[in-house]
Formats: structure tokens, sequence, C-alpha cells
């Protein structure tokens, strides 16, 4: 068997793109930095950066949310401590997606609670929340700062993390992630009302996750936090499935 030469096959980098959601001021809202070197600088991106030789995939996602936002993933082993949902999106190779050479991208999608200002790290010289819709319709949002599509294939990403997120908590525990540690069933539903981008009924939203045995679990306190009568405050239960689902509504 003739011996192994890389030289013989062309050299790629890999990245990792991270899309973080969070809902701000009831919008679902991304994560965007503008980039301050070529290519396409000037424009806005996804945060993220080239895998260093001795990190995993997991690890270079982990190590670019602490950069770009201060927060660490979830840790499974340490239930009880705080940290962001982070999970792999999908890989993206198109030849042609970066121009300074053939790059391979494994984007992740970060969920957390309402986060304070971003700071820009790495080559980027600013970074902003930008509700999403604005994103991924340039031109047509409230914010002038958003008149050019994102650099690279990141409205690709961007789009199809706010798809997983949006499928996801028809039937996953996924949107308590968005939610501090302890929360209200109007908190939850203002949630879910944000990533659809619809109006629950209170009713009916109350009914289906409180309907499921051990999705949400009494903390044993009430907050008076939205105003109005004390509410019963929960924090999420082992269950990660949400039976029956809540189907997302058409709009």
């Amino acid at each position: 068997m003739p011996p192994y030469d890389p030289s013989n096959f062309p050299p790629f980098a890999v990245t990792v793109d991270l899309v973080v959601l969070t809902v701000r001021r009831h919008a679902l809202c991304a994560l965007v930095v503008r980039r301050g070197e070529t290519p396409f600088q000037g424009r806005w991106a996804l945060p993220g950066g080239f895998v260093r030789a001795d990190e995993d995939l997991g690890s270079a996602a982990a190590r670019e949310l602490v950069e770009e936002t201060g927060l660490c993933a979830h840790d499974p082993a340490r239930p009880a401590a705080n940290g962001a949902h982070l999970e792999q999106l999908a890989t993206y190779g198109d030849p042609a997606r970066d121009p300074r050479m053939r790059v391979v991208s494994v984007a992740h999608l970060a969920l957390a609670p309402d986060l304070p200002a971003p700071r820009a790290g790495g080559d980027a010289n600013s970074a902003r929340w930008a509700p999403v819709d604005d994103l991924l319709r340039p031109g047509t949002g409230r914010e002038d700062e958003q008149a050019t599509p994102l650099a690279f294939d990141h409205a690709r990403i961007l789009a199809d993390g706010v798809e997983r997120a949006r499928s996801k908590i028809e039937y996953s525990s996924l949107a308590t992630a968005f939610c501090p540690p302890e929360f209200t069933v109007g908190e939850l539903r203002r949630v879910y009302e944000a990533v659809w981008g619809v109006v629950l009924d209170p009713r009916n939203f109350h009914r289906k996750v409180t309907g499921t045995p051990g999705f949400l679990v009494p903390s044993g306190g009430t907050t008076t936090r939205q105003g109005g009568r004390p509410a019963q405050l929960f924090r999420a239960g082992a269950a990660t499935v949400l039976n029956p689902p809540m189907l997302r509504p058409e709009v």
C-alpha cells in the first residue's frame, strides 16, 4: 500500500459559525458582528471563527460563544449550573462560500435568556442584537443598520437556525432555554410568541404546558414582575418532550 501523501489533496479550513438567538423586547433576535477585515469588510455577519488545530468542533463553538457573549455552554453533567443551550446545526461546504480559500463551516445554534449588549471580538469591530426578520429581509426592517445581506452564506445559516428553533419548541423543552432559571407560564408563552411571531391563547397554552408531567415543575415561589396578581414560578422539569406537541399556528 503506497504511503499517504497529504499534498495530493487540496487544503481547506474548517470554521464554526454561531446562530445565537435570544428574545429582546418581545422579538426573536440574533447576534451579528460587523466585519473589520476583508472579505466583506464592513458587512454584518454571524459570529464565528476558525477551528484551532488542537480543538474539536464542540470546543471551538463553546470558545467562540464565550468570546462573543461571555456565556458558557450548558454542561449536561452539571444540570444545576446555568449556561446557554448549544447544539450543532448543519455543515456548509459550497466551494465558493468564502473567496479566500475552501472553507467548510460547521454551524451551531445557541439559545439563551435575554442577554446584555454584546461585545465585539476577533476580527469584528462592532456587534449588536437584531430582530431576525430584519436580518433575513434586509431593507424592510425598522433599523437602517441592515440595508445589505449578511456576509458569506450567513443568511442561509441564520434561516436554518431560526427554523430549527421554531420547529423544536413544538415538541421539546427548547423554549425554556430562552427563560431564566425560574419563570412564569406567561413568560414562557411570550417566548413562543416571539419565536413563532404569533399571539397564543393564554388559557390553551397554560393547559398544554402544564399537562405534560414533569415538563414544568413549580419552584415554590411567585412573582409580580409582570405586573398584576402574583404569578406562580416554574422551572424546567426532567421531561424533555412535550406530549402532545404544541403545533405551530399557520400564519
